[in-house]
């Protein structure tokens, strides 16, 4: 547990092997998008983040960092993430009791202050934002607390708001991925309040999302990792590639897709657990 930011490798030296190895894969033409800033552990607890976006900003890639927001109630945690071009704020809960039964953050930290900090840094911030909510059963997966996430977040203004669920083995046994139907409410409340184009699950699952590629299974398990899809846009979908319902109910008997019904519409979504 660890609250105070100090210094852990010099900036120079990890300048240096990152450019080392942006050359590596330059050489043999792997794309490099970001560069990203997670580490194992938090990476706004290392006080020189900001001088290391810096010199790394001359190799002409995106800077991105994915942050539990903890600290985002300092004023130099905020100024050094403005140097970022993309940044991932986690937020698992907006009631005080329910981030700490997620979070088990630091007893000197306030939920408050973090949300403040949140706002404070939206306001300023020119970069692309993104926002990580995970759904723990029992825990953050009620109707009430959903809604005010989403309303918080609807202030915040993200460009991607990411509904996640845990996808490898928690701290503790009792940590279970919300259900599909909770999944997929979730996701219909989100898009309501800030736009659907804005909104995606993030279930450790990749694929070509909206795109044809001529193997319908794969391309609707792909798509419904990421959205869920209406009756109406997956009978459209079969139909630009020449399949028939059998392809669905396929799916659903092995189990592969959930059929869920939601404000008297029916979607269908990837199965998360036990997948």
């Amino acid at each position: 547990m660890q609250v105070d930011r100090g210094a852990f490798y010099r900036p120079e030296e990890i300048a240096k092997d990152v450019d080392e190895k942006f050359e590596k894969a330059t050489d043999k033409s792997e794309p490099v998008e970001y560069i990203t800033f997670v580490p194992d552990g938090e990476p706004t607890l290392d006080i020189n983040l900001g001088g290391e976006i810096e010199l790394l900003k001359p190799l002409g890639i995106k800077i991105a960092v994915i942050t539990n927001a903890s600290l985002m109630w300092c004023d130099e945690v905020r100024n050094n993430l403005l140097k970022a071009d993309w940044v991932s704020l986690k937020i698992d809960a907006v009631t005080d009791e329910i981030w700490h039964k997620i979070n088990r953050p630091h007893k000197s930290l306030k939920l408050e202050t973090i949300l403040e900090g949140m706002l404070e840094f939206t306001d300023l911030f020119k970069g692309e934002l993104a926002t990580e909510t995970m759904l723990i059963q029992d825990i953050n997966d009620y109707d009430e607390e959903i809604g005010e996430i989403a309303d918080f977040l609807v202030e915040l203004k993200p460009d991607k708001a990411y509904i996640a669920i845990p996808t490898r083995p928690p701290a503790e046994k009792w940590a279970k991925p919300a259900k599909e139907g909770v999944i997929n409410m979730a996701f219909q409340v989100f898009a309501e309040k800030l736009g659907a184009e804005r909104v995606e699950y993030l279930i450790g699952y990749e694929g070509n999302a909206f795109a044809f590629t001529g193997n319908i299974i794969r391309d609707l398990l792909s798509i419904t990792a990421v959205h869920p899809m209406r009756k109406e846009a997956v009978e459209e979908f079969l139909k630009k590639a020449d399949a028939d319902w059998q392809t669905i109910e396929k799916l659903l008997g092995e189990g592969r897709l959930v059929e869920l019904e939601y404000k008297g519409n029916t979607y269908y979504t990837r199965r998360f657990t036990g997948s």
